[in-house]
């Protein structure tokens, strides 16, 4: 038996690394190859993964470990700053999602209960794919991936709360009994949490930490202790692995955990990927085409525009709204969860299984390409989203700016980078102002009595409106290659003489930018590695040395 299981995992591991080369020699995302692979070695093919508890166990082991170092990078201060838009944007999704998908359903011939179940269980966005996918891109302390994870959160909390009810229901209890039971398991969990993070993690990881070995069998233990018994409260695992994560992220040690975890994260999660392919069974296809298209359309299509429209009334830039929208074009595993939740109390047919994991496929695979290509894809369509500018933008537009005197200098984007370079731009003695596009950034610059507009510095219109080219010195700490060309090329079309100063992820991103136009680009990790470089040529190895030279 252990040999059968251990040749089917390799197997099927070989499978997934035959894919996923080819798939990343087409230069597509890699989710694709492992959800190929899983269809390889399903019921429409070979039919080979027979052990089929063993893989779940281990998809479930990697669901825990992404939401574990989820929560251990998890900051709280910037979680706060999107609060607000992640709770309306989570709630309004799942809310408007339901309605919607519940009209399609019953649009299309299904019986009212089922149309409510399989729209409640597309109504949540995949956890899993979005914060993968934004990792690869390192994108998840972008304002927009800051928003996204918020909105998770806020949704898994939500999914949780209807699995206690759906599962309450089961068991014959009355709704009021049901929400009782389940705010007192929250505080009780909650409770404990705090107590346990406060006064005795501290002193567990500092200890552990005298042995690299043992810190990682800790932070392990740790997650699996956590999510246990939270299991046993009633809540999912995965709710009890963010907890346990974010129990540690206030520890010092927290980047060593995340980065001595993150490989064993990720065999489980392409074994994750792999089940849901083998899911999937393509004789099935010739009944359910008209609801498979119906749904995977809405979920690609109108899940995004809800978000969008959610962030509108808002008033975050179309394309923070587009790129946050681009996320959420998926469904969640938690609908899994709810549609057999909905099997079990009779109100569903497994038919609805099978549907749901057609269109999980179907919008796992475009949502991947969505995120990837985010950036391209909304310089392409951006003018289809002119109405959802907000009135601030109308009001600049209107306003008699040409009469008004422009700053000396202007730094576009001041989170991360732009926050350590404003203090030194003070010292210039020039007058300066700040481009973003959070409002709420806006709105505290504004409050301390600095000259900030909102909008997009990759929008010619927007450029044009705050006479961008009459700045002496522009400095762009937006790492986006395409925003900074498009900066570039509209200073190039003016004529534009004085420094511009931009900012891309790699190497030939730069290049491109210096053929551009651009009098210098910032590439932070080339950067670091040459100023490094740099203080080494000095020879001198003693602290005292070192401290010097950094001053």
């Amino acid at each position: 038996m252990l040999d059968q299981i251990f040749f089917q995992i390799g197997l099927v591991l070989i499978v997934a690394a035959a894919a996923s080369l080819v798939v990343f020699r087409l230069r597509q995302p890699l989710i694709i190859g492992y959800i190929l692979a899983g269809v390889i070695i399903g019921p429409s093919i070979f039919a080979y993964a027979s052990s089929s508890e063993t893989f779940h166990a281990m998809s479930e082991i990697g669901v825990a470990f992404l939401l574990f170092t989820v929560g251990l990078s998890l900051n709280w201060r910037r979680v706060k700053e999107v609060g607000w838009i992640a709770l309306f944007s989570g709630v309004g999704q799942v809310v408007f999602t339901t309605i919607l998908g519940y009209l399609i359903g019953l649009a299309i011939g299904m019986q009212p209960l089922t149309a409510f179940f399989l729209a409640l269980a597309f109504s949540f966005s995949s956890t899993i794919i979005i914060v993968k996918l934004l990792a690869d891109k390192e994108e998840l302390d972008r304002l927009y991936g800051r928003i996204a994870v918020g909105f998770l959160i806020v949704q898994d909390i939500i999914a949780m709360v209807i699995l206690l009810v759906l599962g309450a229901l089961e068991g014959g209890m009355d709704v009021q009994n049901i929400i009782t039971l389940a705010l007192g398991k929250g505080l009780v969990a909650l409770l404990i949490l705090w107590i346990l993070s406060a006064k005795v993690v501290p002193h567990l990881v500092a200890y552990a930490a005298k042995s690299l070995e043992l810190l990682f069998l800790f932070s392990i233990g740790w997650c699996f202790a956590i999510a246990g018994l939270l299991h046993i409260l009633g809540f999912g695992i995965e709710v009890g692995a963010l907890l346990a994560g974010v129990s540690l992220s206030g520890t010092i040690y927290h980047n060593e955990i995340n980065a001595r975890v993150r490989p064993l994260r990720d065999f489980f999660l392409i074994i994750f990927f792999i089940i849901l392919g083998a899911r999937l069974d393509i004789s099935q296809i010739g009944e359910l085409w008209l609801p498979i298209l119906a749904f995977s359309a809405f979920i690609l299509i109108g899940n995004p525009l809800v978000v969008m429209g959610i962030m509108r009334v808002l008033r975050y830039h179309p394309r923070t709204s587009f790129m946050t929208g681009a996320t959420v074009g998926q469904i969640s595993e938690f609908g899994f969860i709810v549609l057999a939740s909905g099997i079990a109390l009779g109100h569903v047919t497994g038919e609805a299984n099978t549907l749901a994991v057609f269109v999980a496929l179907i919008t796992i695979a475009g949502s991947a390409y969505m995120i990837k290509f985010n950036e391209q894809i909304y310089d392409k369509v951006h003018f289809l989203f002119r109405w959802l500018e907000p009135p601030e933008e109308e009001k600049i537009r209107g306003a008699k700016e040409k009469k008004t005197k422009v700053a000396h200098t202007t730094l576009v984007g001041y989170h991360r980078i732009g926050e350590h370079i404003l203090p030194e731009l003070k010292k210039l003695h020039k007058d300066y102002r700040i481009v973003d596009l959070n409002p709420n950034v806006i709105d505290e610059l504004r409050d301390d009595g600095v000259e900030a507009h909102y909008g997009d510095a990759g929008d010619e219109r927007f450029l044009k409106e705050i006479r961008m080219e009459k700045s002496k010195m522009i400095v762009s700490t937006i790492p986006d290659g395409v925003i900074s060309i498009d900066l570039l090329n509209y200073l190039k079309r003016r004529r534009y003489k004085g420094t511009v100063i931009v900012t891309c992820r790699t190497p030939e991103e730069a290049h491109e930018c210096y053929e551009a136009g651009a009098s210098f680009v910032i590439v932070p990790n080339v950067l670091g590695a040459e100023r490094f470089k740099g203080l080494l040529k000095r020879k001198k190895t003693s602290r005292k040395a070192w401290m010097e030279a950094i001053k």
